[in-house]
């Protein structure tokens, strides 16, 4: 008799500020896919952003770890910010399987990453560790399908697409409005908004824009 394994969600995403859209995505994989846990990871060093454009990995680790309190199911992973060097999923998938071998891991991303996610590093093994949960908010559903059905054939993989609440929401708008000093309340948990006030985070276009 097969022993049914854990679900872990694993939400990764440089949080540069996290927002409500993320939580919102979090909260509606974890109710339909029936996850036991969601690893909330910020992400190191990206090797595909400029570091300049990013909040430190302190700062993007107190403020998700600050947005997801209170959600007995949520729960803050440092494995990416604890890593030297650029960090890259495969590596990441890789050193999950072997903490958590009893655990299916359902990795969340936007629909979008679909048509790019075979040119990341590694594809094979981020596709062969995982069941990738794309989040399907704005686009043609056709090619999204046609997409999904082209990574399955090309590296049998296992795709879960996953219809998204309409949340209009980006951390770049975020860093952009508290640059040019206008308000962001509700689109972020208010605690971050705190956060960010009392460190005087994105007031300037150093860190307010993705160059």
């Amino acid at each position: 008799m097969s022993i049914l394994k854990k679900k872990t969600g694993i939400m990764g995403g440089t949080f540069n500020p996290i927002h409500n859209g993320h939580l919102l995505l979090a909260e509606t994989a974890r109710e339909i896919l029936q996850l036991d846990q969601i690893l909330f990871m910020p992400s190191g060093n990206s090797y595909m952003k400029d570091a300049s454009a990013i909040a430190s990995k302190k700062d993007r680790l107190q403020m998700t770890s600050l947005a997801i309190e209170g959600n007995p199911y949520f729960k803050l992973s440092t494995m990416e910010t604890d890593r030297e060097g650029a960090t890259y999923t495969c590596d990441t998938l890789l050193e999950l399987k072997q903490l958590l071998p009893e655990h299916e891991l359902y990795f969340i991303l936007g629909a979008d990453s679909l048509f790019s996610i075979d040119r990341w590093r590694n594809p094979d093994v981020i596709m062969k560790n995982c069941i990738l949960t794309a989040a399907v908010r704005n686009g043609n559903m056709a090619d999204i399908q046609s997409k999904a059905n082209r990574l399955q054939e090309s590296f049998d993989a296992k795709i879960q697409l996953l219809p998204e609440r309409n949340i209009d929401i980006s951390s770049t708008e975020i860093r952009e409005r508290i640059c040019l000093g206008k308000s962001v309340r509700y689109m972020l948990p208010e605690k971050v908004l705190q956060y960010i006030q009392e460190y005087e985070l994105y007031q300037n276009k150093t860190t307010g824009v993705d160059l």
